[in-house]
């Protein structure tokens, strides 16, 4: 909880930090790699950084996390925190770098405010910074507690077994362990880090969603092309696509991810486009070892037959699953030459379909699609606490708080 002598110095402050929030993230990146370039081998993302998301990101969750103490003091944004929490485990982040993100952060921040950075309103925003440091350090301590690891022990080397094609611009990679540690069995819905070497010599992390459940021996995740040579929005994927082959190793972290699927027995509804079928597979997977009784839905949007990754595994999953259905909506025509129970034109239209009383709905895809189909469900009178999202990289939406 804010302090009654800081509150009214972040109330009148924070109008100015909001809008210069973008302006202060962006030069403390820039001052942090300046300080600390070895950061960029490992623990941040450059194609995130290139394309201004994680600046982004970092904006929105500071302004977030401030308004939520003024406004109201008595309860942490929890799903913000546990969604960051989550990531920073995933990349093994220490206490320590929490004082590096400190000081640099208060140096872009006096860098932009100038004279408006009075020690009160230093000593202010300090303590701000700290309420959420603190927060996130918590959680992750939790996280590494609970996976019996310390953050320098979250990576392991994996061997590939299995690269497949599925689409023309998404690959599979079903890799098996090379030691003799325990695989710590994955959640439904969990993602991996996957830290692979880049040719300049600097390795450069991933998340990617776990499309199968675990075996003891093996993990699989997909990863879709992203259209961009060698620029480092696309780096990682091509790197993945075009050289890691069956026999080389890769290094994947332990997974980690707050959207899993709810184990109350409800019914579960996924919804994805593209390449956001993939923490649904996963889901999927899981339910079908178990031999679920759920009622399952999954209803997918993609631009054809042929662009629809991990197919052949949804739906032989699907037949596994007594109580489950599958509806498809492609964008170039409603044909399908597999077994689904509906085929769709265009779109997803949520009205050519019908909702299921008392489940739980996941989402994944487009961020477009994500909060138009979010939107739809709530209009249909799905509860808010009822829908979950998966947002592939630093969540720019945040529709968690509305």
């Amino acid at each position: 909880m804010l302090s009654e002598k800081s509150k009214p110095v972040i109330e009148a402050t924070l109008p100015a930090v909001a809008d210069n929030i973008q302006e202060i993230a962006r030069r403390f990146y820039a001052h942090l790699f300046g300080e600390h370039p070895q950061l960029l081998d490992g623990t941040f993302n450059r194609g995130n950084q290139s394309e201004g998301t994680q600046q982004l990101a970092l904006a929105g969750s500071v302004a977030v996390f401030a308004s939520a103490l003024v406004n109201h003091p008595d309860q942490l944004p929890e799903h913000l925190l546990s969604r960051i929490a989550h990531k920073h485990a995933s990349l093994g982040i220490t206490p320590a770098q929490y004082q590096v993100v400190h000081d640099n952060l208060f140096w872009a921040i006096a860098d932009v405010l100038a004279d408006a950075v009075t020690p009160e309103v230093a000593a202010a925003w300090d303590e701000v910074y700290w309420l959420m440091a603190h927060a996130l350090i918590n959680q992750e301590r939790g996280l590494y507690s609970a996976r019996g690891v310390r953050p320098e022990t979250v990576w392991r080397e994996w061997e590939v077994a299995e690269k497949i094609r599925e689409t023309d611009d998404v690959v599979t990679f079903r890799v098996r362990r090379v030691d003799d540690r325990l695989v710590k069995t994955s959640l439904p819905g969990q993602y991996v880090t996957v830290r692979p070497v880049m040719p300049d010599g600097v390795r450069q992390p991933r998340q990617y969603s776990l499309t199968r459940a675990d075996d003891g021996e093996h993990r699989q995740f997909s990863v879709k092309r992203v259209h961009g040579g060698n620029k480092p929005d696309g780096e990682v994927s091509n790197l993945l696509h075009d050289s890691v082959q069956v026999g080389d190793r890769l290094e994947l972290s332990l997974p980690f991810g707050d959207v899993v699927l709810d184990d109350s027995g409800r019914p579960v509804v996924f919804l994805s486009a593209g390449v956001g079928i993939t923490p649904m597979a996963g889901m999927l997977s899981h339910l079908a070892h178990a031999g679920s009784g759920l009622d399952v839905r999954l209803w997918h949007a993609d631009l054809d037959e042929s662009s629809w990754a991990l197919r052949e595994q949804v739906l032989g999953d699907v037949g596994k699953l007594p109580n489950a259905s599958l509806h498809v909506w492609f964008e170039r025509g409603a044909e399908c030459s597999l077994p689904v129970d509906g085929v769709h034109a265009g779109q997803m239209d949520l009205s050519e379909v019908e909702l299921p009383w008392g489940a739980v709905y996941y989402l994944c895809g487009p961020l477009p699609f994500m909060q138009a189909v979010r939107s739809a469900l709530i209009d249909r009178g799905i509860p808010p606490r009822d829908i979950q999202y998966e947002v592939f990289g630093p969540d720019l939406w945040q529709a968690d708080l509305d």
